[in-house]
């Protein structure tokens, strides 16, 4: 998913995919590496050192993840060097925000709709705020697709929207939570599905379908259930609150983002408010509506691995509803410092910070093949075929 899924889906770039694969393989290679140090120290330093294993390789993957969705608010505006720099504030933040909420305050939040998406989502944006463009439109005639790099995009969505309810479940406790996890999160991804060929159909031209839509729209199910799939969000739930993330989401792709750039001087290339912001937070509020509802009743032996602090009588529903509220703020205010943090370090003169003019070009940063031959951009005609033969 990290390196496939969020590297393909960015291709959609007419002139950036050797940027978009090779700059997310860098990322999540170093993010990785460096989660793995951060989180160490805050969650498993023993007797100084720290300990790995499974699960920390799979929580420094969602770290990766994390950065890679802030990358796509910057995508084709920012340079390597930028993006490491970036990459370096945002793991430390993550791991401290991660540690807050899933630590100190108990949270549960087990596919990361908050830690995951609204922080990469909001981070992201508040960097791209900083970094605004004003003459950005200098380089908007590369902004667009072409067939084939949407085609490629809609690749990296497909094995994203596979592999989406094992991301979810991997850290869920085995057994029933686990199954749990993956069923409900399957559920909400067939369902925002349907709703995003639905509303794609309804507000496209003449009725027709948008690529745009059904390569992100699609993956909103997972992102809204990120919290809520360990616990009894039941198969209607998961149906209801995935068709909801996939209407929102569209919606946003088609109608919020003019505005995000017009009146808030955001300039979101890759639409990850649309696709992780408004459903991680969503996916958030809907946390805190399941953990208020649950009872020993309806969770069984299982409300132990669920919410330990509830089935031990430590906190109540409503106690516990109240917190994965709180933590939605403290999630929100650490990506929105830090954003801001990062895009005034990111604006440092040193860094290669591609011209307006420059934006969304591979050439810039990588040796692309025919570059100094125009005519390798362009197929033969036939006299020049048969010549040539």
């Amino acid at each position: 998913m990290v390196f496939v899924g969020f590297g393909f889906l960015m291709v959609f770039l007419q002139r950036y995919g050797f940027s978009s694969v090779g700059f997310t393989f860098l990322l999540a290679a170093f993010a990785l590496q460096w989660s793995t140090l951060v989180q160490g120290f805050l969650h498993s330093f023993h007797s100084g050192h720290i300990h790995v294993g499974v699960e920390s390789m799979i929580n420094a993957d969602f770290c990766a993840g994390a950065v890679l969705i802030s990358f796509g608010a910057v995508l084709g505006k920012t340079g390597p060097a930028q993006l490491l720099l970036m990459a370096l504030l945002e793991v430390v933040l993550f791991g401290i925000n991660e540690f807050v909420l899933l630590h100190l305050l108990g949270v549960r939040d087990a596919g990361g709709s908050m830690t995951i998406h609204t922080f990469g989502a909001y981070f992201g944006l508040v960097l791209s705020r900083v970094l605004y463009r004003p003459q950005l439109e200098k380089s908007k005639h590369r902004q667009g697709s072409v067939y084939h790099s949407d085609l490629f995009a809609m690749m990296g969505t497909i094995f994203l929207w596979i592999f989406w309810p094992s991301f979810n479940s991997a850290l869920t406790a085995l057994g029933a939570g686990q199954h749990r996890t993956a069923l409900n999160t399957y559920y909400s991804l067939a369902a925002s599905t349907l709703g995003t060929f639905a509303l794609s159909a309804l507000v496209g031209e003449d009725g027709r379908l948008d690529m745009v839509h059904v390569q992100n729209a699609a993956l909103a199910g997972g992102v809204v259930v990120g919290t809520s799939s360990e616990m009894m969000l039941t198969p209607f739930g998961a149906l209801a609150a995935g068709f909801l993330a996939g209407t929102v989401s569209t919606l946003g792709y088609k109608f919020f983002t003019p505005i995000l750039e017009s009146k808030f001087k955001v300039q979101d290339t890759c639409g990850v408010h649309n696709l992780h912001g408004m459903p991680g937070v969503l996916g958030a509020l809907l946390g805190v509506l399941v953990a208020g509802l649950a009872t020993h009743e309806a969770y069984g032996d299982g409300l132990e691995s669920v919410f330990p602090l509830i089935a031990e009588g430590q906190r109540s529903a409503t106690s516990q509803a109240m917190l994965q509220l709180f933590g939605l703020f403290v999630t929100l205010m650490f990506a929105s410092v830090g954003g801001g943090l990062g895009g005034l370090l990111l604006k440092l003169p040193f860094l290669d910070s591609p011209p307006d003019s420059q934006c969304y070009e591979d050439r810039v940063h990588w040796q692309v093949p025919g570059e100094h031959e125009d005519e390798a951009q362009r197929p033969l005609r036939v006299e020049e075929a048969d010549t040539q033969a």
